[in-house]
């Protein structure tokens, strides 16, 4: 399905959306209906309801499988189901009330790079407050947190695929517009004397 046109060729993004640096030393808490833990691979599967949580960073899915390298990083893969799509939501530094959110089929997010990769019906949208500052849609997302890049392709491979639609961008203005002064309301005109009838 293609998707709408707003720039033609977007093949990356750069934008002040670095997440919240505290997050990358904070625990991870996991919580789901069910969990499988298979110490030989050392994954997690996870069902229903699941979610991770590292600082500001929470992510949601119906199904998740978290994995932890050798040297102790975690790698995780969430998807959404019964209709619902996997979600992401974290605090951006720069000011008090700035976030990100995504959302998309799967998404794999990385805790030793901090890169999250949105794959089919990908979205990210930047927040201030509950304002929406910037959008991006396509069918891949990668959204590094550290560098402060998004790479936005039209197939949910990673790569721009020829007929596969294009990728969508829509930016907020970053300033407004200076208030036009009041117009000064007309002067008052003199009231004239009431004709006095003649006797």
């Amino acid at each position: 399905m293609k998707r709408h046109l707003i720039i033609a060729s977007l093949c990356l993004f750069a934008t002040a959306a670095w997440a919240e640096k505290a997050d990358s030393n904070k625990p991870t808490t996991i919580t789901a209906e069910t969990a499988d833990f298979d110490d030989v691979t050392q994954s997690h599967v996870l069902t229903g309801s699941v979610e991770l949580q590292r600082g500001t960073l929470v992510m949601r899915s119906e199904r998740a499988t978290v994995r932890e390298t050798p040297d102790g990083w975690q790698i995780a893969t969430l998807v959404g189901g019964n209709g619902k799509l996997a979600t992401f939501r974290q605090k951006r530094d720069g000011g008090a009330d700035l976030w990100v959110e995504g959302r998309a089929e799967r998404i794999e997010y990385d805790q030793r790079t901090e890169v999250a990769k949105l794959f089919s019906k990908a979205n990210i949208t930047q927040l201030d407050g509950k304002r929406v500052t910037d959008e991006v849609n396509g069918e891949y997302i990668s959204y590094d947190s550290r560098k402060e890049v998004f790479a936005v392709r039209n197939d949910a491979s990673g790569e721009n695929k020829p007929g596969k639609g294009r990728v969508t961008l829509i930016l907020a203005p970053r300033k407004t517009q200076a208030a036009q002064p009041a117009q000064p309301a007309p002067a008052a005109q003199p009231a004239q004397p009431a004709a006095q009838d003649k006797k």
